[in-house]
């Protein structure tokens, strides 16, 4: 079930028809309120959410799902009118799995959705990974560096995932973002570099695992 959150009748009604044209099974809510209503009785396999909503909009709403335990873990792909990079790294930053840019063709609609399906459904469970003094589990979506637990923001704890399950590999600043964002390069390629410098800080002495690679990017490398 895919739910799609759209306050523009015209619009939502084409979402839910392609959709059901596609072959998933969709519903449509005008607005936020409407949405929280049926997540307590149905969560869907995927949300489509504007930002720009009445009441409430939908970087709020964004937020509300990831801080709630029961949906947090909802992919979400988010659509808006606006097209500044702002509003897409703070849509993505606020936990968005993907986002479409209005006006959006309805097969890149379609597309889209696959594409972050497949991507979340090869999430492995009851994973742990381990690099050194450094241990994350994924399922508790927990990290300790050594004997002291690190909190870590969505992507935060995404890049490090990316980095603890490829140790070795060196990611461009480009790869990671696709990786992590679940999109193509879109802006500048600081937004990596401001995460790697605020996860190198909060893992304390596990840190130094994350290195530069010059003229590339990055790589976790443990050598004890």
């Amino acid at each position: 079930m895919i739910y799609c959150v759209e306050d523009d009748n015209s619009i939502r009604e084409l979402m839910i028809y392609t959709l059901n044209s596609a072959g998933f099974e969709a519903c449509g809510f005008s607005d936020g309120r409407s949405l929280f209503s049926r997540l307590k009785y149905e969560l869907p396999s995927l949300i489509m959410l504007d930002i720009m909503l009445p009441d409430e909009d939908g970087i709020t709403i964004l937020k509300r799902l990831r801080e709630d335990k029961a949906t947090g873990e909802i992919p979400v792909i988010l659509a808006t009118a606006k097209g500044t990079e702002y509003d897409k790294v703070i849509g993505l930053d606020s936990g968005a799995d993907d986002y479409l840019a209005k006006p959006f063709g309805m097969m890149e609609m379609v597309s889209r959705v696959r594409a972050v399906l497949r991507r979340c459904s090869k999430k492995e469970k009851n994973e742990i990974l381990q690099c050194g003094q450094l241990v994350m589990n994924v399922s508790e979506h927990t990290v300790r560096s050594g004997d002291r637990p690190v909190i870590l923001t969505l992507k935060e704890f995404e890049i490090l995932r990316t980095l603890m399950e490829n140790p070795g590999i060196a990611f461009t600043r480009e790869k990671l973002l696709s990786s992590v964002w679940g999109l193509d390069f879109i802006g500048e390629s600081r937004t990596i570099d401001v995460h790697i410098g605020t996860l190198r800080n909060k893992l304390l002495d596990c840190g130094r695992y994350i290195k530069t690679v010059r003229g590339v990017g990055y790589r976790l490398e443990v050598k004890e």
